[in-house]
C-alpha cells in the first residue's frame, strides 16, 4: 500500500466523520430512521485491507462520532464489531475468480446484488448492536427493532446515493 493510498483513505474517513457530525447528526426520519452514514466508510474500505488496520480505522472513526454524539462508546463498540467481521465476511463472498488487488467493494465495482449481499448483514449487525446497547437490554424490543429496520433501509439508500454521486468505477468489465 503506497502512501498516497493511505492518505486518501484517511482523508476520506475524516470527510465521512465531518459530514456525519455536521450534517447528519440531527437527520432523523419519522423519529425512528437514523442516518449513520459513517458505517458506509468501513463497508467501502479496500478489500485487501487487513483486519488490524480496519480495527484501528473503526476505533478512531467511532471515537470521533462518539465524541460529538455524547454516546460514551456505543458507536465505537458497534463499529469495531463491523471492522472485525468485515474481512471474514468478504472471504465468504469470494467470487470464483477471486478479488482484484486494490479493489473497493462498491456498488459500481461489484454490482448491485453483490453489494447488497455484502453490506446488508454488516449494516444490520451494526445497527442491532447500536440500538440494543443504547436501550440497555431488550425492554424496548419492538421500538428498537423498528429503529433498526428503518435505519438500515435509510443508511443503505443513502449509501447507494453517495456511491452513485461520488465514487468512480475502478475496473473495466
Amino acid at each position: 500500500m503506497n502512501s498516497i493510498r493511505v492518505i486518501s483513505i484517511l482523508v476520506t474517513g475524516f470527510l465521512y466523520l465531518v459530514f456525519q457530525v455536521l450534517v447528519l447528526k440531527n437527520l432523523v426520519l419519522f423519529g425512528s430512521a437514523f442516518c449513520f452514514l459513517y458505517v458506509t466508510y468501513i463497508v467501502l474500505l479496500p478489500i485487501d485491507l487487513k483486519t488490524i488496520p480496519t480495527l484501528l480505522i473503526s476505533f478512531f472513526l467511532g471515537m470521533g462520532v462518539d465524541l460529538f454524539y455524547d454516546t460514551l462508546g456505543i458507536h465505537t463498540a458497534a463499529l469495531l464489531v463491523i471492522g472485525f467481521i468485515r474481512h471474514r465476511w468478504l472471504l465468504v463472498l469470494v467470487p470464483p475468480g477471486g478479488y482484484d488487488d486494490d479493489l473497493q467493494p462498491s456498488l459500481l465495482n461489484m454490482g448491485f446484488g453483490w453489494f447488497l449481499s455484502y453490506s446488508i448483514p454488516l449494516v444490520l449487525i451494526h445497527h442491532t448492536l447500536f440500538f440494543y446497547i443504547e436501550s440497555l437490554g431488550t425492554d424496548l424490543f419492538f421500538t428498537s427493532l423498528q429503529k433498526i429496520i428503518a435505519s438500515v433501509i435509510f443508511v443503505l439508500v443513502m449509501s447507494i446515493i453517495v456511491q452513485l454521486l461520488l465514487y468512480r468505477r475502478r475496473r473495466g468489465i
